[in-house]
């Protein structure tokens, strides 16, 4: 709470001298947009299969997102996965508006993001299904902050908290604050490019 306090008051500090100094505190809010009809003449929204196939170039790791709810563990194959913040320690998914896990993982309030290693893939591809019980011969512990479904399997992982859920477009941005994480020294990653599992080659 001091550290809260701290920067809340740092921040009053800088709003009093700026206003002392007659600079601005408050940036004026942008116009509205003019909303009107797309002209036929205009260029028609990116087709959903380009924007895919372009974006596959980004190669990105993979890891399976997991939570402990009142119906037991959950959890969902995640590419959408980054650090935010250092300091608080921040990171972030993205998941569909879809999806039929996130309500479990959002009503648990918490969970822990499991990093796939190479040689991963199947256990990838058993999270990516929808309706199975993927958690069928899974092997997992409570992470030790939340107690949300860590996989020892995994190479890296990291136990949140949810602290803001965001709106984009068909998905929704999840931010946690990292309670406690870990990792292993060794091994590849999973990596995951134009929509095939791969690793590092030397």
């Amino acid at each position: 709470m001091g550290g809260v306090m701290g920067h809340a008051g740092m921040a009053a500090t800088a709003v009093r001298h700026l206003r002392a100094a007659g600079s601005p505190t408050a940036v004026d809010p942008l116009p509205r947009p003019v909303l009107r009809a797309v002209r036929e003449d205009e260029r028609p929204p990116v087709d959903p299969a380009e924007f895919r196939r372009v974006l596959g170039h980004f190669a990105s790791g993979v890891t399976i997102v997991t939570a402990l709810g009142a119906e037991g563990p959950a959890g969902f194959a995640c590419q959408s996965f980054a650090s935010l913040s250092l300091d608080p320690p921040l990171v972030a998914f993205m998941v569909a508006r879809t999806s039929t896990t996130w309500p479990r993982i959002a009503d648990a309030g918490t969970f822990c993001v499991n990093i796939l290693g190479a040689g991963q893939g199947e256990l990838c591809r058993s999270f990516a299904v929808s309706g199975a019980d993927k958690f069928a011969g899974v092997d997992w512990v409570p992470a030790p902050a939340t107690g949300s479904p860590r996989l020892p399997a995994a190479p890296a992982w990291l136990d949140c908290a949810i602290t803001a859920v965001h709106t984009g477009g068909d998905h929704l941005i999840v931010v946690g604050r990292v309670e406690a994480l870990d990792a292993t020294e060794h091994g590849d990653p999973l990596l995951f490019h134009r929509g095939r599992f791969g690793r590092f080659s030397d």
